[in-house]
């Protein structure tokens, strides 16, 4: 089944790298077989972005999301009028202010069904508060803007070897054991599986669930949350039905061998979910929004104003990020489909 719309691409902070990694992609389209997609606003900034890159790609701005397939072949199609001037490694408000605008614009579309999913350029969020921007970050925008509440929408790394999830984000280490709950284990678990059954084509997706502590806590020994909180979550998604194993001590668990026993691992905290896809995946390694009614993808990686304009940023991440997108945004309308005709 045909992917239903093109994809929309927010800029990210002008300044960084996203936009010479924007015009890289769509340069690459044909060999990396990606889907049409079209970048929300800066058409001159895009053009000067791909220019010092060396690459010498045609812009044309689109009045409609509809108008991008028909560009895309022979041009990077540009959304609106929007723009500002290329200065990177240089952030500033008003680089901000297009960041910010062409985040609502793409979030906006893809709600609408305008775009069949969207990408989004790396951010900084500093700057973007000083703008108006008041979320943790660019997963709580994209879910209050599809109507989802912060806590139901999940992040997921992956990559070619990995996919994880941390079960906290951004909060400080000392803070996650108090937020470990049964009930946020089971829920994270159940917005996983759905959205990897829904989007990435697993009849049943297993589940590995990381421990908090060394071995597990060692029967308490290291730490009483592994036996007490999330041994029972487990053993109740278990009852469910779910395919999940654990808690299974994190030093083992991304070893080449332990890999292929599970399709995605369940994290405690954010760094004992980042560290094994950066080192394993990190040009190619994707944040995916779980839980969401729009397809959201990103390339995991941030601004990197100190090498932006360099033409040193490698365009991996976005091409995957752009390709997954694609790829989850047609499962899911064939997975709507197959669900009417069940019905």
């Amino acid at each position: 089944m045909a992917m239903p719309a093109p994809l929309a691409l927010s800029l990210g902070d002008p300044a960084g790298i996203g936009p010479e990694l924007i015009a890289a992609s769509w340069e690459q389209r044909d060999a990396a077989v990606l889907p049409p997609f079209f970048a929300v606003g800066g058409a001159s900034l895009l053009a000067s972005a791909a220019k010092a890159r060396g690459l010498d790609i045609p812009v044309e701005r689109i009045d409609s999301p509809a108008q991008a397939a028909d560009v895309f072949p022979h041009a990077l199609p540009v959304l609106g009028e929007i723009d500002a001037a290329w200065n990177p490694g240089n952030p500033d408000r008003d680089g901000a202010r297009l960041a910010l605008a062409s985040l609502r614009t793409a979030a906006e579309l893809t709600v609408s069904g305008a775009a069949a999913a969207i990408v989004t350029g790396p951010i900084a969020k500093a700057l973007l508060a000083e703008v108006g921007f008041d979320y943790p970050g660019q997963t709580e925008f994209v879910a209050a803007a599809s109507g989802v509440a912060a806590g139901d929408a999940v992040m997921m790394l992956a990559g070619p070897q990995l996919r994880t999830i941390p079960l906290t984000v951004h909060v400080a280490l000392s803070q996650v054991p108090a937020l470990i709950t049964a009930d946020l284990i089971r829920r994270r678990t159940r917005i996983a599986a759905a959205a990897l059954q829904r989007d990435f084509g697993l009849a049943s997706p297993r589940i590995a669930i990381a421990a908090l502590n060394p071995h597990a806590g060692e029967h308490g020994r290291m730490g009483h949350e592994d036996s007490a909180v999330i041994a029972p979550a487990i053993a109740a998604l278990v009852a469910e039905g779910f395919a999940v194993t654990g808690p299974h001590p994190a030093d083992a668990l991304f070893a080449p061998h332990a890999r292929g026993d599970y399709d995605v691992a369940l994290c405690m905290y954010h760094d004992q979910a980042l560290i094994p896809i950066k080192a394993l995946d990190f040009d190619a390694g994707v944040n995916v929004t779980l839980g969401l009614p729009i397809i959201r993808t990103s390339p995991d990686h941030g601004t990197a104003f100190a090498i932006a304009g360099t033409g040193k940023a490698d365009p991996g991440a976005t091409i995957a990020a752009i390709r997954m997108a694609g790829e989850c945004a047609t499962r899911r309308a064939s997975y709507k489909v197959e669900a009417k005709f069940a019905s």
